[in-house]
């Protein structure tokens, strides 16, 4: 097993270090070039789903509506097209953090240590701390540019089916849609590199860095998806049981029925209060109306940037934990504890 101990300087030690800027384009080049193409693809698509794809399937619609009472013909393959690419395009910018994170635990870090040129980039007056610094930067920086755009683009391309009220638009609390158009997803990208960057160095090996970068990106947005509907609160609604079912429309956190004394109980989801049976259930549960514990759409850049500033925080504890993890993998007592290990 190879020490991550930095070795001793070799060659001129007054002299100015490598660039390293210049030496991580050339070692990354085609990583780089696979993100560009990627970000303005995806923003071509964008594009065109917001322009010409939105334009043919309002007049689709159009259409539609003017054949409701029959007698003409209508063709619905705008319509089909633009609910396709619009579930493409969501699901490829919701993608991307993952996609960032597979590419920086398996190749931005490990590849190099396991090749020896992160060891090499030591002998040259590049302290790992200032190595580690200039592997994120660069990276950080387009990535946050390349979310950014991907983002504010799929936002456009959405508001502009709502403006031109597409009845197969979605509504803004879809979850793909929700995710795609807010800045916690682009926020998501940095904390993958950093997610990639840690198990880069915990794991020193592309299978084992890959893996552990994708579950670790997984599982943090799986716990914000979860924790983001209860980060702002909620509005509570209240209807007559006679609408059938609890009125509001948004992101639904609870919802049931409301007692006399004003408790709020678990529905039983028997039905309309017409029908002999349900009023009889819920005559017997004290019920007296509905309500419903949702966020109304006011509440969706609340949401976002509470959502966003979590993971940024997270990120940036993530980067100091990345940067101890260096330091006890290189720092002076290392090549004693690895030899001890060996």
């Amino acid at each position: 097993m190879t020490a991550l101990a930095t070795p001793p300087v070799t060659g001129r030690r007054n002299g100015a270090p490598p660039h390293l800027l210049r030496w991580m384009l050339r070692l990354h080049r085609t990583a780089l070039v696979v993100w560009v193409v990627f970000v303005l693809v995806l923003a071509g698509l964008l594009l065109w789903l917001g322009g010409p794809l939105t334009d043919a399937a309002a007049e689709g619609w159009k259409q539609y509506h003017a054949c409701a009472s029959g007698g003409c013909v209508y063709d619905p393959s705008a319509v089909g097209r633009y609910k396709d690419w619009y579930a493409y395009t969501t699901a490829a910018v919701i993608a991307a953090p993952l996609l960032v994170a597979a590419w920086s635990g398996a190749a931005l870090i490990s590849r190099e240590l396991e090749q020896g040129t992160a060891q090499l980039a030591w002998t040259q007056s590049v302290s790992p701390a200032r190595w580690l610094a200039a592997k994120l930067a660069l990276p950080a920086v387009l990535l946050t540019v390349g979310s950014g755009l991907l983002v504010g683009l799929h936002h456009w391309a959405w508001s502009t089916g709502q403006d031109r009220r597409l009845d197969s638009a979605k509504d803004w609390h879809d979850i793909g849609t929700y995710a795609a158009n807010g800045t916690a997803t682009a926020a998501m990208a940095l904390a993958a590199l950093v997610i990639g960057a840690y198990f880069g160095l915990l794991k020193r090996n592309s299978p084992g860095s890959l893996v552990g970068s994708l579950c670790g990106t997984g599982l943090l947005w799986s716990v914000m998806a979860i924790a983001t509907p209860h980060l702002w609160p909620t509005v509570t609604k209240l209807s007559s049981l006679k609408h059938n079912v609890p009125q509001g429309s948004g992101i639904i956190v609870d919802q049931g029925l409301v007692t006399s004394t004003g408790a709020h109980i678990a529905s039983p989801q028997c039905g309309s209060i017409t029908d002999g049976n349900c009023r009889a259930v819920y005559a017997k549960l004290d019920a007296v109306g509905y309500y419903n514990d949702y966020h109304p759409q006011s509440h969706y850049w609340p949401l976002q940037l509470t959502a966003t500033a979590i993971i940024l925080a997270v990120t940036a504890a993530l980067t100091v934990a990345t940067f101890r993890l260096l330091q006890r993998q290189t720092g002076p007592t290392a090549p004693a504890r690895k030899a001890a290990a060996i």
